[in-house]
């Protein structure tokens, strides 16, 4: 066995990753313990790419969005939130919640995706739902006897993403499970809701008047309110109107 067969075999051993074996003779230091030092270093740096990629495979992303070319001119943002803070995701390490509301095809769902990608770019915990999804998955999970486990799974995130929040009515069982979800998440973790319906109309969604009022209640409490101004993206640039 070589030399580097054998120190792969090593890192193997301790649970070091093979990039540590292979990276080893491009480190041009003659000092032993900076030699050391720039070995350990490469290793944890592949390791937070690793757990980046984890998180950014495991959000379940519809598409892949970034702030790259994202236009914020027509959005109203509240006194205390700027696109730098935004972009910084303050309101994640605070555990405070977005409300992304506004017509259909304004920017919302793609800006959502990019705060979670962003997100996943710090290490953190992301998952992304379509409402409906969400709700089906959770009903599956009780039919199932899985309902624990994957609330169990919800409670290790950092940021739980709800698109198209109100676009498909909820029987009662799914809009219980959803206000368990969200509960859950209150002052725990942060939750970005996209949605074209206003506060006063989400009692169309869960039909329980108590319910919604709570569920606003948990939102909102530790929230920013984006509102989405101006004519959908994609009927602006329809090839219809060309």
């Amino acid at each position: 066995m070589s030399v580097r067969e054998e120190i792969a075999d090593c890192c193997k051993r301790l649970r070091l990753s093979r990039t540590l074996a292979d990276g080893i003779e491009e480190i041009n230091e003659s000092d032993p313990k900076l030699f050391l030092l720039k070995v350990l270093k490469n290793e944890i740096e592949h390791r937070e790419e690793t757990r980046k990629a984890r998180c950014l495979k495991s959000a379940g992303f519809y598409t892949l969005k970034t702030f790259q070319g994202y236009i914020f001119d027509n959005i109203n943002l509240p006194s205390r939130v700027t696109v730098e803070s935004l972009k910084s995701l303050s309101f994640l390490d605070n555990k405070q919640n977005l409300i992304l509301y506004g017509n259909v095809g304004t920017g919302k769902t793609h800006l959502a995706t990019a705060l979670g990608v962003a997100a996943c770019q710090k290490g953190k915990r992301v998952r992304f739902f379509r409402t409906s999804a969400l709700v089906n998955e959770l009903l599956d999970a009780k039919k199932g006897g899985t309902l624990g486990r994957l609330l169990k799974s919800f409670a290790k995130l950092d940021l739980l993403i709800c698109d198209e929040w109100g676009y498909v009515p909820l029987d009662r069982d799914g809009s219980r499970l959803l206000f368990q979800v969200i509960s859950d998440c209150y002052e725990q973790r942060s939750v970005i809701i996209t949605s074209n319906l206003e506060f006063s109309r989400w009692v169309t969604i869960f039909y329980d008047e108590q319910m919604t009022a709570a569920m606003i209640d948990r939102l909102v409490h530790h929230s920013y309110l984006l509102v989405f101004d101006g004519e959908s993206w994609r009927m602006r640039n329809s090839l219809i109107r060309s």
